[in-house]
């Protein structure tokens, strides 16, 4: 991947790096990457730190996000820091930031000119706090994918779905033969297909207005009410029995031939990547669930917990430049599904779906926030569990659900 090349670019700024330079500084990184793609995906990032001179520690964290940001939190909190972490844009690190627990990385922000050649603008204001940047964007994530196995619906004599509506269209085939239409995973992946579906039905603008504005109104008017009536009509397609434990065992059941589709976010790309799957070919990827190309601005950034020890401080900034070099950009990228925060670089080895993602970024004006950079996380906590519950219990009215969602809409902090 060209590791060797760029080492010398990471003397942006010596005086970032002198200290520990002669020998190697270890970073314990925690992450919740665990899966076959986002393994193979965070073993380009460790290749790169180990190459630039310093020691990735792994940390790996199994299970979601959901599990892990409470313990890397409570690590920090409790004065048992790592070196460097994982977490996503928005506003998880707000209260350690006040705290003065996390590392102000804005010198090589200055001298890497991340204002300029990270896109889009939104992820680096992500990491900004009173105008200082505590966090390096290592990749642009987007939630609003439908994964579909060509196969599968060939075998049963079905054009390929291309659309939501295909989707609930051919659904019935689908089961005839024995096949689940939609996969789905328990707790917050139940959350993204809620928002995904709100999306495509009801559109980018009244998704922001609702969860950036508070727009109580739209929440409970008739715009969402049909979106949770058409949720209400695909419960039957996945029926809580039938929820798996883990975002990649759903997505795993598409790469099996067991069901037809998934609604997931970009990063199931890599798991059909380690499967040996050709985008276009062997499934299909929609962005917007097909109905609208679309694009939200999830993602991942590492923040570095402030260390007492020099060498280890140098060792962290060394790593945030590393993290953005134009290699390991591509590199990571390349086998995570994401897009890389850099426009410079060489994307030919890119798929299908890497491609559209690039081209809506580039080209549509169909771009908007990830919902935890519009929202805080209790009340996004209280959204997906309301939407499980939704899914989950037939009994539960569409109307019923569309009141409590308008309701923590309502009373969610500005």
């Amino acid at each position: 991947m060209g590791l060797k090349k760029f080492t010398a670019a990471l003397a942006i700024s010596a005086s970032f790096f002198a200290v520990g330079a002669a020998k190697a500084t270890n970073i314990e990184v925690t992450h919740w990457w665990t899966s076959g793609g986002e393994a193979a995906a965070v073993a380009e990032f460790a290749k790169a730190v180990d190459a630039s001179g310093d020691k990735w520690v792994d940390g790996a964290i199994a299970g979601s996000g959901d599990v892990a940001r409470p313990i890397i939190i409570s690590r920090i909190l409790g004065g048992n820091p790592m070196g460097a972490t994982q977490l996503n844009p928005g506003k998880d690190a707000d209260d350690l930031i006040a705290a003065g627990l996390m590392e102000d990385i804005s010198d090589v922000a200055k001298a890497g000119d991340w204002a300029n050649i990270l896109r889009p603008k939104s992820q680096l204001e992500s990491c900004t706090k009173d105008g200082k940047v505590y966090c390096v964007p290592v990749n642009l994530h987007s939630a609003q994918w439908m994964w579909t196995n060509r196969k599968v619906y060939e075998d049963a004599g079905i054009k390929p779905p291309q659309n939501w509506a295909e989707f609930v269209a051919a659904a019935p085939a689908l089961q005839a033969k024995g096949i689940q239409p939609l996969s789905l995973a328990q707790g917050w992946p139940v959350g993204l297909l809620v928002n995904d579906v709100l999306v495509a039905l009801a559109g980018v603008d009244n998704f922001v207005k609702v969860y950036k504005d508070r727009d109580v109104a739209l929440a409970s008017g008739p715009e969402f009410g049909k979106v949770f009536e058409a949720l209400a009509s695909v419960r039957q397609f996945v029926p809580a029995d039938k929820m798996v434990p883990q975002w990649n065992e759903a997505v795993a059941l598409v790469i099996q031939g067991k069901a037809g589709a998934n609604i997931m976010g970009d990063w199931a790309g890599g798991e059909f990547q380690v499967a040996k799957m050709v985008a276009g070919k062997d499934y299909d990827c929609l962005p917007g669930l097909g109905v609208t190309p679309v694009l939200n601005t999830g993602g991942d950034v590492f923040y570095f917990p402030k260390s007492k020890d020099p060498a280890v401080t140098a060792a962290q900034k060394k790593m945030a430049a590393t993290l953005v070099t134009k290699e390991v950009q591509v590199a990571f990228n390349l086998k995570k599904g994401s897009l890389p925060m850099r426009a410079d670089v060489d994307l030919s080895a890119a798929n299908d779906c890497m491609k559209k993602g690039l081209a809506i970024l580039d080209h549509s004006k169909a771009v908007f926030p990830n919902d935890i950079q519009m929202i805080d996380r209790d009340s996004l906590n209280q959204i997906n569990d309301l939407f499980t519950s939704f899914m989950a219990t037939p009994a539960m009215t569409a109307a019923d659900a569309q009141a409590k969602f308008a309701d923590i809409i309502k009373n969610a902090p500005k």
